[in-house]
């Protein structure tokens, strides 16, 4: 059996679903896809499925927040392994953060449970159709999203700082 490049794992992806495709990239030899959120449970089914590639692991789903992005602000990452052909793929979704919302892929992978609940708890990305989407690290009484950088780094008010000693 010879090994399956990037290339011909794009070249699939594009070919099957080529106009939901935003973006590809291979950084440091990982591909990655940017692909239209409504699309994930299509493309990630459509890999865990498919004879050749074989994705059946998920190593992660996290969120990302790029404030400056204008419509889409919040995102989701899944990181898919072909533990047959030590092939790796990366996917992300962008979405507003008016209404941060994907499909849930716990039906595909049980192990994305736990990883869309803390992205929830983080992000407040919602997950549709997941089985149980509460908090799972944060209190409950939690009126705002942690991980969303929508805070200010430092506290502008103390005076126990000079700047001259931080390079500013």
């Amino acid at each position: 059996m010879s090994e399956i490049t990037n290339e011909h794992l794009l070249s699939r992806l594009r070919t099957q679903f080529g106009e939901f495709i935003y973006n590809e990239s291979t950084p440091y030899e990982l591909a990655t896809i940017v692909l239209h959120k409504d699309k994930i449970t299509e493309v990630i089914q459509w890999l865990y499925n498919d004879p050749e590639f074989k994705f059946q692991f998920l190593t992660d789903v996290c969120g990302i927040h790029f404030p400056d992005a204008k419509g889409a602000e919040l995102g989701v990452v899944y990181h898919l392994h072909s533990l047959t052909n030590n092939l790796r793929l990366r996917i992300k979704c962008f979405m507003p953060a008016k209404n941060p919302s994907i499909a849930s892929i716990s039906e595909i992978f049980p192990a994305a449970n736990w990883q869309e609940r803390e992205t929830f708890d983080f992000y407040g990305i919602v997950f549709e159709g997941h089985p149980n989407l509460k908090r799972i690290l944060n209190v409950d009484e939690m009126d705002y999203f942690p991980m969303r950088k929508e805070f200010p780094l430092e506290d502008g008010t103390r005076t126990d700082k000079e700047d001259q000693y931080f390079g500013r």
